[in-house]
């Protein structure tokens, strides 16, 4: 006290040392006496994120001491962003309502698609089946017993033509779930566009298009990295003044989260892999702000509230540094980072599913306070099947109740200024860019994906989450803590094996009633395109049109390329 007095006299006792003496006060005095209470034994004393990040009893404007407000937070719709990329946010529009959809044949998913549509969705979100996300057709061995399964099985433009009957692609933005294959299925949707009437430069949407968090954490690659990087980036150049509303990659951290990353993993692994698709875009010759606007990200929502809201701030202000000091964008829209959510997955138990609703609700919550473009909020069955009807439109009306009855987004950034949010927000910064800089030092992402340096950092971290599952550390209820008998689930959506026989009879027509000697033209002019140097989307398009199969085009580049044969860990 006596320090504090003697500053008094110097006339420099400031605001935050009286803070600081009364926080030391409230500490000695009240919280230490509370010592018992049993949450704190539960926890062993321990008190931490999702990520590991220590979280105090309190905090004050101590804890956001040397922080400037205009550097670190600044305005909605200015650099760096953190505040979100827009300067009104909800209040000039909701965010695109795009729930992931997609199962058995392409008339099936359409029926599912203007059910949703009609219930109030804004966007659709394609979920392809496991043959089509590695470029095998329905019919080939490789595909028995998955067509249809996880998604809608495509196997040519005639599919695709079904997949959108009746949709106004002019009207509603699509983003596809699609990696190795991104190339066929875009040229697919802008063949489809030009049959509706609707020029390429009208079709608004995204394509997944991010190989790398393939080799890292979800498996579904065809081609090695080098040639991979060659689509994406041919993609990025042909885009740009073909299809320019197009996203044209979703460069993705929810997969990395699925996996078990932290969520300081998933920003600065994701992040990783957006400063090589920038470099590997600007090598090939384009300039930044002729691709950075159209870059949009992926990212999971989990559990840990305040994290995942601190999380979305922090990625959105760590990108803008890293293209406006590392690449030097100059467009204001090349420093935003614009990113879909879908609620955890890998949080959805079995056990007692409707408690998943509630995970979910919190879920799009922290998605929503932390300023998403896009929303996907899983289904309260996903952990047992594909959801149901039901389970889809609750799940809809989960993301339609935030947006219009909790007021939640009639102010841009409402939790802006939480001393722990914000500390948690520069913590995550902090952390991630510790990793950017050891990936950095490794050789950057392809590098340390090939030396399994980011596999390694995920497996670690999936290991510790689940042995705290396991031990009781971390309370996920239903599964480890208040258990119930329950009776075995009915009514589950289920895919008939009938789906993969009628794909394999859809193709044999395809291939009886297309021009055979203009397929196999187009497919010759695709090899030589890949052999050389040029754009692989022209003659991509030019086979689809033709009604090339999906599995005949990526067996071209299969042939010219190879394939991705992962080393061991």
């Amino acid at each position: 006290m006596n320090t504090c007095v003697n500053n008094a006299r110097m006339g420099v006792y400031t605001l935050k040392d009286r803070i600081k003496e009364t926080t030391g006060r409230w500490y000695k005095e009240v919280y230490e006496k509370s010592v018992a209470d049993p949450r704190r034994k539960e926890r062993r004393e321990n008190f931490e994120s999702g990520s590991g990040i220590p979280i105090k009893p309190l905090y004050t404007p101590v804890d956001l001491e040397g922080k400037d407000y205009e550097e670190q937070l600044g305005f909605p719709g200015e650099f760096p962003f953190t505040r979100g990329v827009q300067p009104t946010m909800y209040r000039g529009r909701f965010w695109t309502m795009r729930q992931y959809a997609g199962f058995a044949s392409a008339e099936e998913s359409n029926k599912r698609y203007k059910m949703l549509l009609g219930s109030g969705q804004t966007g659709l979100s394609v979920a392809f089946d496991l043959p089509t996300q590695i470029g095998y057709d329905s019919d080939n061995e490789l595909s028995a017993g998955e067509v249809g399964k996880v998604g809608v099985a495509i196997d040519s433009l005639a599919d695709m033509e079904t997949l959108f009957d009746g949709i106004p692609l002019d009207k509603v933005s699509t983003s596809m779930t699609i990696n190795a294959p991104a190339a066929v299925l875009l040229a697919m949707y802008i063949a489809v566009g030009e049959k509706h009437g609707v020029s390429s430069k009208e079709l608004d949407g995204t394509i997944q298009n991010d190989l790398l968090k393939e080799y890292a954490a979800r498996g579904t690659y065809i081609y090695p990295p080098q040639p991979s990087m060659r689509l994406i980036t041919d993609i990025f150049a042909y885009c740009k003044d073909n299809v320019p509303k197009w996203n044209t990659i979703s460069i993705s951290g929810y997969h990395i989260r699925e996996a078990g990353s932290t969520a300081v993993q998933e920003v600065a692994f994701t992040l990783a892999d957006g400063i090589a698709y920038v470099e590997a875009a600007i090598k090939a010759g384009l300039d930044v702000d002729d691709f950075a606007p159209r870059l949009s990200f992926f990212f999971n929502s989990h559990n840990d509230f305040l994290e995942e809201i601190a999380k979305f701030r922090a990625a959105r202000r760590l990108w803008a540094k890293i293209m406006k000091d590392r690449f030097g964008a100059k467009n204001p829209r090349s420093l935003m980072l614009r990113f879909h959510t879908q609620t955890g997955g890998c949080t959805l138990t079995a056990q007692q599913p409707d408690n998943n609703v509630v995970r979910v609700t919190l879920q799009a919550l922290a998605a929503v306070l932390g300023g998403t473009q896009s929303l996907h909020t899983n289904s309260r069955d996903e952990a047992l099947a594909l959801p149901t009807e039901d389970s889809v439109r609750i799940a809809l009306r989960t993301q339609q109740i935030i947006a219009y009855e909790s007021g939640v987004c009639d102010t841009v950034d409402p939790l802006a200024g939480s001393y722990y949010l914000e500390s948690l927000c520069d913590k995550i910064e902090e952390q991630a860019a510790d990793y950017i800089k050891r990936i950095d030092e490794i050789g950057g992402a392809v590098r340390a994906i090939e030396q399994g340096f980011i596999q390694r950092e995920i497996e670690d971290s999936a290991y510790k989450y689940q042995m705290s599952i396991e031990s009781g550390d971390r309370t996920v209820v239903g599964l480890n803590k208040f258990q119930i008998k329950e009776t075995a689930p009915k009514g589950l959506l289920k895919v008939d094996e009938a789906v993969g026989r009628a794909q394999c009879e859809k193709i044999k027509a395809v291939k009886a009633r297309r021009d055979n000697a203009a397929v196999k033209a187009a497919l010759k002019d695709l090899e030589t395109a890949a052999k050389g140097t040029d754009n692989l989307m022209p003659p991509i398009l030019a086979a689809v049109k033709q009604y090339a199969t999906l599995g005949e085009i990526c067996d071209v580049m299969r042939d010219v390329f190879g394939e991705y044969k992962p080393t061991g860990m």
